[in-house]
């Protein structure tokens, strides 16, 4: 009788862990924000690009007005054969 009643103990303490672990790893996801990346808009001369600046103006080099800057990542062009 005493082995069915520590067998029954250990059990309901294996399960109440498991289910506090469970619980405890859901109320954490749900907590969790979609944080959106900060892009950090800069300016840049058409005539030099080595002048990049945090908001709009002009050259000061050549004292054109700047424009936003944009990623030069292009995809390679395709071959027609």
């Amino acid at each position: 009788m005493k082995k069915v009643m520590l067998m029954a103990i250990a059990i309901l303490f294996s399960a109440a862990t498991v289910f506090a672990a469970h619980s405890t790893m859901v109320s954490d996801t749900t907590k969790t924000q979609k944080v959106k990346p900060v892009t950090k808009v800069q300016y840049t001369c058409t005539m030099h690009p080595e002048v990049v600046m945090d908001k709009p103006g002009k050259c000061p080099k050549c004292g054109m007005t700047l424009v936003k800057k944009t990623d030069t990542k292009k995809k390679p062009a395709t071959m027609k054969m």
